[in-house]
C-alpha cells in the first residue's frame, strides 16, 4: 500500500507531461494564429499578385 501511495506522489510531482501540454498549446495557438494571418491575408495578397500579373502582361 505504501509503495502505491509513493507511486502516486512520484506520479502527481512528475512535471515532463505537463512541459509536452504546454508546447502542445503553444502549437496550437501559433497554428491558429497562422491559419487567422492566411484567411486575412489571402484576398489582399491575392490582389496585389493580379496587379502584379496586370502590369507585366501589359508591358510585355
Amino acid at each position: 500500500m505504501n509503495s502505491l501511495i509513493a507511486a502516486a506522489k512520484v506520479f502527481v510531482q512528475d512535471e515532463d507531461g505537463i512541459t509536452a501540454i504546454e508546447y502542445g498549446l503553444i502549437a496550437a495557438t501559433m497554428v491558429a494564429a497562422v491559419v487567422t494571418a492566411f484567411a486575412f491575408l489571402t484576398p489582399v495578397l491575392t490582389s496585389a499578385f493580379s496587379n502584379i500579373a496586370a502590369k507585366i502582361t501589359a508591358a510585355t
